[in-house]
């Protein structure tokens, strides 16, 4: 951890809803005028979209069937690492991006599915990351301590798996039955790598649906916000101000010491309370540190 060069990492699943986090959080970091050089996990997998798919081939051959995104083996952990520990010294950094589709791989006239070229990250206050991989460790690698201000988003697995399908079935043309297979694929890397981050976070967002979930392989929509209520556990309580939490959010209540739990539509503003003091004291401490 290093309040020189803060790094605020956001970890989960596919389909666990990191992509909104980040808006949150750049909304923050745009109103507070906070420069922050923001990282993609994406971007430190280890192959490209038509490698990924030759390397899964390989490993069906071999009878590899667990060989996915959520493992080592396809994904530059060490890399990853260095980027943190690069940054926690110096504030600076090597990255890359995943250009996912058309419109992101045009300004780079390259094909989508691609990687850019390895460069250093633009001068910021703080590094942010999101993706699968924040608060990973291994016996090789050890992410996670690198992590200033670690969070996992993680929906129950039913409405996880419920968002993925729909995600990938609107916007990049899969079948239901495709994103079935890739889910029972990626179940034993699932378990492995990134169920043990949550235990790591400092502070965890769970959305619970409160309408039935059973199976998620039929259900026809995604249960939205006000069909849900939000879990926040924190690891550490002390320095939380619930009562004011409490008053901000209507209708939250504590479910256990360490625990708020809030309405769905209430997330994002929970996240606005609960984090933006938190930035603020990670860059008044950066600034009183580089002042000195």
């Amino acid at each position: 951890m290093s309040a020189r060069h803060p790094i605020i990492a956001i970890t989960g699943s596919s389909g666990a809803g990191t992509t909104s986090v980040t808006k949150t959080f750049e909304n923050i970091f745009r109103r507070e005028g906070v420069a922050a050089a923001i990282v993609e996990g994406d971007s430190f997998h280890r192959y490209d979209r038509e490698a990924m798919k030759a390397a899964m081939a390989e490993a069906e051959q071999h009878h590899q069937p667990h060989f996915s995104h959520f493992g080592d083996d396809a994904n530059l952990f060490a890399e990853l690492q260095e980027l943190f520990r690069s940054y926690a010294e110096t504030g600076s950094g090597q990255s890359r991006k995943y250009l996912h589709n058309e419109d992101e791989a045009a300004p780079y006239q390259q094909a989508p599915g691609t990687f850019t070229a390895w460069e250093p990250l633009p001068p910021s206050s703080l590094l942010f990351y999101e993706g699968l991989h924040g608060g990973v460790t291994t016996d090789k690698v050890d992410v996670a301590r690198f992590a200033d201000l670690l969070i996992g988003v993680v929906p129950v697995i039913n409405l996880e798996w419920i968002q993925k399908i729909h995600r990938d079935r609107s916007t990049r043309g899969y079948s239901t039955e495709a994103v079935t297979g890739v889910i029972l694929r990626r179940m034993h890397e699932y378990v492995e790598y990134i169920c043990p981050q949550f235990t790591r976070t400092h502070i965890n967002f769970q959305r619970v649906p409160v309408v039935d979930t059973s199976d998620p392989f039929i259900a026809r929509t995604i249960p939205t916000a006000d069909e849900s209520l939000v879990v926040i556990r924190f690891a550490n309580p002390r320095g939380i101000d619930f009562p004011y939490l409490l008053s901000m959010l209507h209708d939250s209540f504590m479910s256990r010491a360490n625990t708020l739990v809030v309405p769905g539509g209430k997330m994002e503003l929970a996240m606005q309370l609960i984090f933006t003091p938190m930035i603020m004291r990670l860059v008044a401490q950066q600034k009183n540190l580089l002042a000195a």
